[in-house]
């Protein structure tokens, strides 16, 4: 008897949640764009010209002549990818980019693996063991991903709302003393733009002795420690969450990424040395995953060296540029989760609008963004993201505020 062949529905079960977005996948230009062209931060799809606003290339230095003049050098020198894992040999690279982060960020030390997914994925099923894993409710999909994995090699995950001292509270009281407790959450959040008052946090977590983990992808290069001779409210040197609430590093491990802030393929972890040795035998990116290719290691190390010189300039400029646009929103009575000031700008639609109308406005009149579909967001938040970065023009903010202005007319974006 000759069997039907398989088609693509009898190997992948096709979740009906996902349907939205792969009709925006599939019939909207701002999802899985080919991008052929870059002019500063105007991008060109096909003969299409649009201002950039879903980078996050907060700091501009992907477009930093400084910075790329650093890869050739480098590349001569080590190849274009070294092919050890780090267990086998570290090109000095990874040596001087240690030791200069751990310098700007005041941390114990500091431990670089290729990316954030893979530290989640890796390390926080570690540090969890057969413990508790306390989640914020909207951290990142990535330390969702990490938590559930853990949860897989026998750890407990606990979902807290966001932000909700008392919740946790509740949480970890309930759990007995001498068990491995992690709380997890974001630093600036990637869709709000929100800080939360980590201090607080690390107050609860010693207290019951759990570690606070916090993932400040979109704050590390924007945010930083507090002083007299700062350049903007983001802080000075942009070095991070823990520096900026005024916090040490007891009982904190801080995540943080180049991808960013620094226009580069890195991430890392703040920590204290006896766990960096400690992941070194235990965490598979260290002892199996290929290195970062040599340019993203050159661009980090002359990153470093553009930010000690005049970061704290850059940010702010950034912080003057995203504030154009946020009081611009505020004054016009439109809503936004972003309290705050930091460049990441997210902008709900109101009740009932299609989502694919209002990408396929904002493509017509040039303007790219970040569009935040369900399930990407929960329902009441789809909408979409608008990113400022230092090498965004004043011209190209005014086009921003330009539509902004149009869609709040239409009465497409929730008020206050």
């Amino acid at each position: 008897m000759s069997l039907a062949p398989l088609t693509g529905l009898d190997y992948v079960q096709r979740e009906g949640r996902w349907a939205d977005l792969e009709r925006l996948r599939s019939g909207n230009p701002m999802y899985d764009a080919t991008i052929e062209e870059i002019k500063g931060r105007r991008i060109r799809v096909g003969d299409h010209w649009l201002a950039d606003f879903a980078s996050c290339n907060y700091l501009g230095f992907d477009l930093e002549p400084e910075i790329m003049a650093s890869i050739e050098p480098e590349v001569r020198r080590w190849g274009t990818h070294p092919s050890w894992s780090r267990l086998l040999g570290n090109p000095s690279l990874y040596p001087q980019i240690e030791e200069r982060l751990t310098a700007l960020l005041d941390a114990p030390d500091t431990l670089v693996l290729p990316t954030i997914t893979h530290i989640h994925m890796s390390v926080l099923p570690i540090l969890a063991g057969n413990g508790y894993v306390f989640l914020d409710s909207q951290a990142h999909k990535t330390i969702y991903d990490g938590s559930m994995y853990a949860r897989g090699l026998g750890a407990t995950v606990q979902r807290f709302r966001s932000n909700d001292i008392e919740h946790l509270t509740e949480l970890i009281r309930a759990v007995p003393a001498g068990v491995p407790k992690i709380v997890a959450m974001d630093g600036v959040n990637s869709m709000t733009g929100n800080t939360p008052d980590i201090a607080a946090f690390a107050k609860v977590a010693r207290e019951y002795g759990a570690l606070l983990y916090v993932d400040d992808a979109h704050g590390f290069g924007v945010i930083g420690e507090r002083g007299p001779n700062e350049t903007s409210p983001y802080g000075l040197k942009g070095n991070a969450i823990v520096k900026y609430c005024g916090e040490s590093y007891d009982n904190i491990v801080l995540v943080g990424g180049f991808s960013k802030s620094y226009s580069s393929l890195l991430a890392f972890l703040a920590l204290p040395t006896w766990l960096k040795n400690h992941l070194k035998v235990a965490a598979p990116p260290y002892l199996y995953s290929g290195p970062a290719p040599t340019a993203s290691l050159a661009t980090v190390l002359s990153g470093l060296e553009v930010n000690e010189k005049r970061g704290d300039a850059i940010r702010a400029d950034l912080y003057r540029k995203s504030m154009k646009v946020l009081d611009h929103v505020r004054a016009l009575g439109v809503f936004t989760p972003n309290t705050g000031n930091t460049p990441v700008i997210e902008l709900p639609l109101a009740a009932g609008e299609d989502i694919d109308a209002v990408g396929k406005l904002l493509w017509d009149r040039g303007i790219y963004v970040t569009l935040a579909a369900y399930p990407l967001v929960p329902r009441d938040q789809i909408g979409f993201r608008a990113q400022v970065t230092a090498a965004n023009t004043d011209e190209e903010i005014d086009e921003l505020n330009a539509v902004i202005t149009e869609l709040a007319a239409m009465g497409k974006l929730r008020t206050q």
